[in-house]
């Protein structure tokens, strides 16, 4: 069975020489799943391969093997590459609502690939760069709005507004040959333009998508006639593998809380994908950028927060001297925090009120972080140092299994009662900002809409 045979070679492919697995999108799914970041639902996956399948079967000719992947990140986004391999992230996966709009989404990927869109529009050096960016950004390492930029400017969000249309119109077709309705993949881009919309005047936050170049209005019209003649040309409609709606029941949804969760004594913040080892008895309270940790007397306190990355090649050491500006370090140490670098210093005290004040700046991944700790009273500086280094060495980044373990929040089916609004279920989400306007883009009634009595909606608990 073709399924099958995929599940095997998702589960074959690491263990391959590099020689045999040099291409783009095997580089990035060996990283995906060394961070553990392949969905862990052999039913996603088995679903998205199975229908990419079937949509290939409708093609003459294929000469590569394909590989479809469901990434677990909440970002919504699907990408190929040239080495055919498709990814979709869960994200997008809770933006669609049908079998037809999910295939519309494959095709359009599937349309790259044949087109050879990217080895057209992109030299095979900015696509490297461009790929392992965004490998970085599957992975949650560094801040995703720069990353977000540094793809776009890598031209790897976007294959340009030609190919664009190419692969909407080849996915039409591609539709109408497998027996989908082909006006989803009309729906498909409309629903990803809702989603556009909301991150950039909801969120404030950009979108890298490729596939919403397609929301142009002359190109709509344009689908919208092709979809109609394919419809019309269309014998017999396909029977659909799963019950779409039923499969995203249990879906995770977003990234959990973004200002951190402490469980068993491990602090864990989504936001700046950090986790650390917290002291006994001391408290923790943060946002969605910093962090502050307090001793139960409130006279040992630390913060942690991101900072700017440095503009030339420095060592942390360097970085607190010179991109901080510090001239008030008396001493200092360079740390090793796992394959992490640090620096630990003691800075002069010129406050009255502080006792001691520390400064450690550690280079995680692709940002840097600053941790300020400050004691109050007369306890021993040895023993408040040596607390504050027990912090910074228990410093990981967080793995995909970490972000399941504190990310509790499910996609659930409810059918709308006779006066529900968005607002008054958002009263009864997990969802801790923006929630009655994410329910609303998720249900496909954004910017205004409400739903009505009877209703299939999907909702986060």
């Amino acid at each position: 069975m073709k399924v099958r045979r995929l599940l095997t070679v998702l589960l074959l492919i690491s263990f391959l020489p590099s020689s045999l697995r040099a291409g783009p999108g095997a580089e990035i799914y060996n990283e995906l799943l060394e961070k553990d970041l392949i969905y862990p639902d052999l039913e996603w996956q088995a679903y998205v391969s199975e229908l990419g399948e079937r949509l290939l079967d409708s093609i003459e000719g294929v000469e590569q093997t394909y590989t479809f992947t469901v990434v677990d990140q909440s970002l919504v986004n699907a990408w190929a590459t040239p080495d055919a391999y498709i990814f979709v992230t869960r994200g997008i996966l809770s933006f669609l609502s049908t079998e037809d709009e999910l295939a519309a989404v494959l095709g359009h990927e599937i349309g790259h690939v044949v087109g050879k869109h990217s080895k057209r529009s992109v030299s095979n050096k900015r696509l490297g760069t461009a790929l392992g960016l965004l490998g970085a950004l599957a992975t949650g390492s560094g801040s995703t709005i720069t990353l977000a930029n540094s793809l776009a400017g890598a031209s790897i969000a976007s294959y340009g507004r030609q190919y664009e249309l190419e692969a909407d119109q080849f996915g039409a077709s591609l539709l109408n040959k497998a027996g989908y309705d082909p006006l989803a993949a009309l729906n498909a881009i409309m629903v990803l333009q809702d989603h556009d919309s909301f991150q950039k005047k909801v969120m404030n936050r950009p979108t890298i998508y490729h596939g919403l170049l397609g929301s142009h209005p002359a190109h709509r019209k344009r689908l919208h006639s092709l979809g109609n003649k394919e419809r019309e040309a269309q014998e017999n409609g396909a029977e659909y593998l799963r019950d779409y709606l039923s499969m995203l029941d249990g879906l995770v949804f977003g990234d959990g809380s973004s200002t951190g969760i402490l469980t068993e004594g491990t602090y864990y913040h989504t936001n700046l994908r950090l986790k650390f080892s917290l002291p006994d008895d001391w408290t923790v309270r943060s946002g969605a950028r910093q962090i502050m940790l307090e001793d139960t007397q409130g006279a040992r306190t630390v913060t942690i927060g991101r900072s700017a990355l440095p503009t030339e090649n420095q060592t942390p050491e360097e970085y607190i001297k010179e991109t901080l500006g510090r001239d008030d370090v008396v001493s200092g140490e360079m740390l090793e925090i796992g394959t992490y670098q640090g620096y630990l210093g003691e800075i002069e005290n010129s406050d009255p009120n502080l006792s001691a004040r520390l400064m450690a700046v550690v280079f995680k991944d692709r940002d840097v972080f600053v941790f300020d700790a400050k004691q109050r009273g007369n306890q021993d500086l040895e023993d408040f140092k040596q607390l504050f280094l027990s912090i910074l060495l228990s410093i990981k980044s967080m793995s995909g299994e970490d972000s399941r373990l504190i990310n509790q929040q499910r996609l659930e089916l409810a059918f709308a009662q006779p006066g529900d609004t968005f607002e008054q279920l958002a009263k009864f989400s997990p969802l801790t900002s923006n929630a009655a306007e994410t329910l609303r883009v998720i249900n496909g009634f954004f910017p205004n809409g409400q739903p009505r009595a009877g209703d299939i909606l999907k909702i986060v608990k």
